[in-house]
């Protein structure tokens, strides 16, 4: 088999078998790593072109039922500061994304048995009424299909949920008391309700192989979404996992290339996570096929205390600030921001 003949195919047929990928990445050098980010440069130049869409993200609660062992708001994470913006202040934060041009909102909470139906109904329904051409997003975890749908109703646009990995042995070692299968169902319920969803998964899990982050590909190719979140796993010091080794850039940015060419069409954000184990790892993300960027426009007070991971950057910058930072390092990649909504080329507004 050759690797750039493989890469070819990929490029011209947007998919793979999965001995393919697996060869990829298990061969992959600097010269065919160098051809396949080439390759899926050239494709989200034919869905995108140089556009990075900017969603501005609200980090609204970081209390937790679950106890992901990986993740530093953890339920069972007694160290954790934990917070909850009120209906106000999450306004507040809308405000001044659409001051600063947003038209995407990115609502991200853990699964905070705090903001029910009701309350999520609210906040939606308010930011709506107050801007109704602007998207929502949420990212706020499994619920069950009734409470989406109440949701979307309310105006909610998107729904990110990361399906996190594709091998079920990987996800009960790190998701104890979840259901692999639910996370899929919640996915699919999503879809089947109307939502652009977006599913994702880290790079770089303790015990993480080639085959599972293939079978990571192949469940997104099946699965189609019209987003898809992919990082690097950073170890939090509050986990068993802290001294586990980073997921790397190198890596990553493989991952994003190949999803690139998997799904040309998809929304593919260069991570705050690459950005934080690399000084130009989002820049390095946006060459390798990203096309959205989520500055924060959560209150500088409680920026430190969303903490998933270590070493999570921009914590103490203002909203603007943070804008003007991400947007001045995409112009220099030769690219160019847009603040729209950004949706899926797919997608037909309802």
């Amino acid at each position: 088999m050759d690797i750039f003949k493989t890469i070819d195919k990929l490029y011209e047929n947007n998919s793979c078998e999965r001995e393919e990928l697996i060869y990829i990445l298990d061969n992959l050098d600097i010269e065919s790593k160098r051809y396949l980010l080439e390759k899926a440069h050239k494709t989200r130049m034919k869905t995108y072109g140089n556009t990075v869409y900017m969603r501005g993200l609200i980090e609204f609660t970081n209390y937790c039922k679950r106890n992901c062992v990986y993740c530093g708001i953890r339920a069972e994470n007694k160290n954790a500061d934990r917070y909850r913006l009120t209906i106000d202040e999450i306004l507040e934060c809308a405000d001044l994304g659409d001051k600063l041009g947003y038209k995407t909102y990115v609502l991200q909470g853990g699964e905070d048995p705090y903001f029910t139906d009701e309350v999520m109904v609210e906040i939606i329904s308010k930011i709506k009424k107050k801007y109704p051409e602007n998207a929502i997003t949420l990212s706020i975890g499994e619920r069950s299909y009734e409470s989406y749908e109440k949701m979307f109703k309310a105006g909610a646009d998107r729904y990110l949920l990361r399906h996190e990995t594709a091998t079920k042995k990987l996800y009960e070692k790190f998701h104890p008391n979840a259901s692999f299968e639910n996370r899929r169902k919640c996915l699919n319920d999503l879809k089947k309700i109307g939502y652009q969803i977006g599913a994702g998964f880290m790079v770089g899990l303790p015990g993480q192989t080639n085959e599972d982050l293939v079978n990571d590909l192949m469940y997104l190719k099946e699965l189609e979404p019209h987003m898809c979140g992919i990082g690097p796993f950073i170890p939090h010091k509050d986990t068993e996992l802290k001294d586990e080794q980073a997921g790397t850039v190198e890596n990553t940015t493989t991952m994003l290339a190949l999803v690139r060419l998997l799904l040309p069409n998809v929304l593919l954000p260069s991570t705050t996570a690459l950005g934080s184990i690399d000084p130009l790892g989002r820049e390095k993300g946006i060459r390798a096929g990203a096309n959205v960027v989520m500055p924060n426009l959560s209150p500088t007070t409680v920026r430190e205390k969303y903490s998933l991971y270590d070493g999570k950057i921009c914590t103490g910058d203002e909203a603007a600030e943070c804008r003007k930072c991400i947007e001045n390092r995409i112009n220099r990649t030769g690219f160019k921001v847009e603040v729209g909504r950004g949706d899926n080329i797919n997608w037909t507004r309802r």
